[in-house]
């Protein structure tokens, strides 16, 4: 070998060994963006908060900010309200896939109840969908209300007897807790078990989700649509499984068809009564929102928010899934925070579709 080739080998060697050793740092810094929007917005978020991006196989970006070294972090449980629909829907899946029931029976073949009261049209789908029509009188039933009861049949019935039908099933968008309840009602029924008990066997333990619940530690009724305790780690595996179509380290959680299902688009058509601000122009699937489509009409983010700090989201175009807790519940979060965020985190991943 000549001395000029040996010398242009070397000179691979030492750029190579660059290219390495620079790689992993040019990377982490290509999360400055995202690193200033949650230093600018530090104080609103309750100076407590962990967040974790998820890319082709990996994390790619981790952070925390606590008030106090130990306050919180990536295993720290939490309350994540809203976000709890998402796993809610999943688990209702869990037994549409084994047949066990079907998005479209009425409420009522489970729980006579809600026909007595002229509520017997009402499907699982619409519960699913915030379209069952049941007058909540606010946006959401309040805790206080919902903590009088002591177990979710009660408080389920009280949907049944106390509250009126504002619409017919299926004929409009009204954003509230009321349906998430009543389907985990349902699978009580069905599953012949706790609501928290079949989340653990089919959601949770199958993910290794080990610091997920919806035990009321305080006791009182189980609350399958703001009840969920959950960990950013936790969450990222379930982001994980819906990514993989279904599957988990090796291993079936969900089929295909549940997972397109859930992110199909559900009456996209239909009059809105009410939609929380930050969701204004997004659509609905089962539990979870449809925040951007391709060209196809197809979901290419999907998203759960709670709207109160907490959010995660999966973006399919550009591969990677985002969860974002806080510890403290915000009353008013800056309207453009979600969307700078995903901003942020887009402009340094490609899309893979139009």
């Amino acid at each position: 070998m000549s001395h000029k080739i040996k010398s242009i080998c070397l000179l691979c060697s030492i750029l190579g060994t660059y290219l390495l050793f620079w790689l992993p740092v040019c990377a982490q810094s290509d999360f400055s963006q995202v690193e200033q929007l949650l230093k600018q917005n530090q104080k609103m978020l309750g100076n407590n908060l962990a967040a974790a991006v998820w890319k082709d196989g990996k994390i790619v970006f981790q952070k925390q900010i606590e008030k106090e070294q130990g306050d919180f972090n990536a295993k720290t449980q939490t309350y994540i309200q809203g976000c709890g629909n998402w796993l809610t829907a999943a688990l209702v899946m869990t037994f549409v896939d084994q047949g066990k029931l079907s998005l479209d029976d009425k409420i009522s073949k489970y729980i006579p109840i809600f026909s007595t009261y002229m509520k017997g049209y009402i499907t699982i789908r619409n519960c699913l969908t915030n379209t069952s029509g049941i007058q909540t009188n606010t946006t959401f039933v309040k805790a206080l209300e919902k903590s009088k009861f002591e177990t979710l049949e009660d408080l389920v019935n009280s949907f049944a007897s106390k509250h009126e039908i504002q619409a017919n099933p299926g004929s409009e968008f009204y954003y509230s807790n009321i349906g998430p309840d009543i389907v985990g009602r349902v699978l009580e029924i069905v599953g012949k078990k706790p609501f928290d008990r079949l989340m653990q066997e089919r959601i949770t333990h199958p993910l290794k989700m080990r610091s997920t619940t919806f035990t009321n530690d305080e006791g009182g009724a189980i609350d399958p649509s703001l009840g969920a305790r959950s960990t950013v780690n936790d969450y990222v595996s379930f982001l994980i499984m819906l990514m993989s179509k279904g599957m988990f380290e090796g291993k079936r959680v969900l089929s295909e068809q549940a997972i397109g299902e859930m992110e199909k688009l559900q009456f996209p058509d239909l009059p809105v009564k009410f939609i929380p601000k930050p969701a204004t122009g997004w659509h609905y699937g089962l539990g979870e929102w449809i925040q951007e489509t391709n060209v196809k009409g197809e979901a290419s983010v999907i998203a759960c928010p709670d709207f109160a700090g907490s959010f995660v989201y999966i973006d399919k175009c550009r591969n990677y899934a985002v969860v974002f807790f806080t510890k403290d519940i915000l009353s008013d979060p800056p309207k453009g925070f979600y969307k700078k965020f995903k901003e942020a985190l887009d402009s340094i991943m490609p899309a893979s579709c139009e």
